[in-house]
């Protein structure tokens, strides 16, 4: 296995760049998920890494070795695709050798490889069948181990999971992430879904218009967030923002009545500067109206599992707050929220994290 780095790097599309000045390094045997809206370059990026795209500036490496201008079969890469991309004239055994025939490996080799690969994917039963006899679940197994009978230093997935129901991308979920901890293999993955990226992935690449706003782990990114896009990306529901005027070491929310203010909690901020505070729905306290520090009234209310999500309408901004169980409160009802200042986040005027004094 290997790590990979990208340096400097640039994609243009005619006039239109979509990739701008990109560093990333993703460590040896690491699980690295590149996640963003559509659009943001995270699909192109791995494309440029396999071969399929060129470059317009920069370079990537495998290990210590510069790729940018080899052919993708002297990468020594892996893609699993979103559309699985299996020959439906030949059995999963014969797709999942098929890398190998292509290489020249002896028929037995081969068949030896792709049974291994098979075992290691709980596909052993099911090698003589061709794709149209194969769950979609199936079908995606036997394009992994077309991936993994390779032995490559990189696996790539591309939006694998998007073509499958949810209770099927909850189970690939988990075995792609056993199958990186049998394998210890370096693993990039790209997706537009944040479950998948907060689950799977030791660090998150967050990507927006061809840029990288934050590399972080799973819990730094949705707890330290660097600005208010990656806090607005990552989180379902999604984090409440609200935008505020600081004046005298805290923050007075837009719109709303004489006395409502929020501590700034030590973030240092000059009178009159704008800013916007942030709080994650689970964070936010729910009561009764009743002494509130904020009354409000419950205009919506959805029930997923065991969570419940309720939006208060405070009159100056509506707030999502998430609780656990049956929800104490029902649409119309009068409501009160706090919000603890230890767990307002607070970004400064171009959206960025404010830390602290």
């Amino acid at each position: 296995m290997a790590s990979v780095t990208f340096r400097g790097i640039v994609k243009r599309f005619g006039g239109l760049e979509v990739i701008r000045d990109l560093d990333i390094a993703v460590d040896d045997g690491e699980f690295v998920v590149f996640v963003g809206p559509s659009g943001c370059g995270k699909s192109t990026l791995l494309r440029m890494l396999s071969g399929l795209e060129t470059t317009s500036a920069g370079e990537i490496l495998i290990g210590d070795h510069p790729v940018t201008g080899l052919p993708p079969k002297d990468r020594d890469v892996a893609m699993v695709f979103q559309n699985y991309a299996l020959y439906p004239h030949m059995t999963a055994a014969e797709n999942i050798g098929f890398p190998l025939r292509i290489q020249g490996v002896p028929r037995a080799e081969r068949a030896r490889r792709a049974r291994e690969a098979a075992d290691l994917l709980g596909l052993s039963d099911y090698l003589e069948r061709y794709p149209r006899e194969l769950s979609g679940g199936q079908r995606q197994r036997v394009a992994m181990g077309r991936a993994i009978v390779r032995h490559p230093q990189v696996f790539l997935f591309d939006e694998p999971l998007s073509n499958l129901d949810a209770a099927l991308r909850v189970q690939m979920r988990k075995e792609i992430k056993l199958l990186h901890s049998r394998l210890g293999a370096t693993m990039i993955y790209v997706t537009h879904d944040q479950i998948e990226a907060l689950t799977m992935a030791d660090r998150i690449v967050v990507l927006r218009d061809g840029r990288v706003e934050q590399i972080a782990t799973p819990a730094e990114i949705y707890r330290r967030p660097a600005n208010t896009f990656v806090a607005s990306f990552i989180g379902s529901p999604p984090i409440n923002l609200m935008d505020c005027v600081a004046q005298g070491g805290a923050a007075l929310p837009a719109g709303a009545p004489a006395g409502v203010a929020l501590p700034l909690a030590g973030r240092p901020a000059a009178d009159g500067e704008a800013v916007t505070l942030g709080m994650r729905p689970e964070n936010v306290v729910l009561g009764p109206a009743d002494g509130a520090d904020h009354p409000g009234k419950v205009i919506y209310t959805e029930t997923a599992g065991q969570d419940t999500a309720l939006i208060v309408d405070l009159g100056w901004a509506s707030l999502t707050v998430t609780v656990r169980g049956a929800p104490p409160l029902a649409l119309g009802d009068a409501a009160g929220l706090s919000l603890p200042p230890d767990r307002l986040h607070v970004f400064d005027t171009e959206g960025r994290r404010r830390e602290p004094a």
